[in-house]
């Protein structure tokens, strides 16, 4: 059998490998299956889990506004988290959770086959690069490898905390269109 999306969601529904489980509901990625650029966060926040869809509250609002700045829709992209469980009460996922996830996130980005990723804050860039601060490598392309780069940006929840962070999220959004523009990736499903 190949593996399909729907068919990954419905393994991790039934996945009892991350301790999140017991008080959480499983929240995999979603959007357009051939999309160019894929986002991925942190983890599922309380109207995540409840909704068990990705970046639907006020972040998601928000992330939604930073796309419509750059003529993208959410349908047009792909997005994702890190950890696939809501953490008790927001707090951030440790090591550990974010080791048991990755597996799924690594399934995610295959049949996504994404050019560019955009991890949105320091732990979802933490899986790319160990040693790249979001504070020194927000809005600046990283290239992963021959086929795909990494674009880290601030998470949007950030700016919802400090008001100062959210001319960053804009402008990094607008180089973010400059870079899809120059590689001809301004489509959102402009595989090559």
């Amino acid at each position: 059998m190949t593996l399909t999306l729907p068919a990954l969601q419905e393994k991790l529904h039934e996945w009892k490998g991350c301790p999140l489980h017991e008080t959480a509901n499983a929240v995999l990625g979603e959007g357009n299956p051939h999309a160019t650029i894929m986002f991925i966060g942190e983890a599922p926040g309380q109207r995540e889990d409840e909704l068990k869809r990705p970046f639907v509250g006020a972040a998601g609002q928000f992330l939604d506004e930073l796309l419509a700045s750059i003529g993208l829709k959410r349908e047009e992209v792909y997005i994702s988290n890190v950890v696939k469980y809501r953490p008790p009460n927001n707090r951030e996922p440790t090591d550990e959770e974010k080791a048991q996830c990755m597996p799924w996130l690594k399934l995610e980005i295959a049949l996504i086959r994404p050019k560019v990723i955009v991890p949105l804050g320091r732990h979802a860039l933490g899986h790319f690069f160990t040693k790249l601060s979001i504070t020194n490598a927000h809005g600046k392309p990283q290239r992963l490898n021959d086929d795909v780069t990494i674009f880290p940006i601030y998470h949007p929840a950030a700016a919802l905390h400090n008001g100062g962070l959210r001319q960053s999220l804009f402008d990094d959004f607008q180089a973010l269109k400059t870079f899809l523009d120059e590689k001809n990736l301004s489509s959102p499903t402009a595989h090559c």
